[in-house]
């Protein structure tokens, strides 16, 4: 997505990773969970030529926090993974902060040619909203098979000879 990806200085930010304690809030993401979501990234990349990655985060870097926010954490994660190193461009990640409640979608350029800003933050934002009424898992899928469903629409493909690009195994980092 093409935006200002320039976060303010926050103290706010800061203290919320300071302050933030994962066995509270990461009760949902059980290894059944991650199973779960592992096979709907799976199942989202069938038909299309793009790669779908997800990753999900508990808090900011506490060293970064004050200056980074989610979308500039997404785009190091974009690169740090190498999502936008598949053959066509079509990597798409998705990234989750348990702590400030934030999801992001960084698309390649690929299908960010096809695709407009305010449609991947459309999906965003509903997610979301999922997420905040206690439904993490079920709208993280939800999200999963909308974004599988873009990129067949641009990059249908029955049968991929290339195979999988990237790892469909969930990220977590703690």
């Amino acid at each position: 997505m093409a935006e200002n990806n320039t976060a303010h200085p926050s103290f706010a930010r800061w203290w919320r990773q300071v302050l933030f304690v994962p066995l509270m809030h990461s009760k949902w993401l059980t290894a059944a969970a991650k199973a779960r979501l592992t096979a709907k990234v799976t199942s989202a990349e069938r038909g299309h030529r793009g790669e779908v990655f997800l990753i999900i985060e508990n808090h900011l870097p506490i060293q970064q926090a004050y200056h980074m926010g989610c979308r500039e954490r997404a785009i190091d994660l974009f690169s740090e993974y190498r999502v936008w190193d598949t053959e066509e461009n079509t990597g798409v990640l998705v990234y989750v902060n348990i702590c400030e409640h934030s999801l992001e979608i960084v698309a390649d350029r690929g299908i960010s040619a096809h695709v407009s800003p305010t449609v991947w933050r459309a999906m965003c934002d509903k997610a979301v909203a999922g997420i905040a009424n206690q439904k993490t898992e079920e709208s993280l899928l939800e999200l999963l098979d909308e974004v599988g469903q873009v990129l067949r629409q641009y990059y249908h493909l029955e049968h991929d000879p290339a195979g999988n690009e990237l790892s469909d195994t969930v990220v977590y980092l703690k």
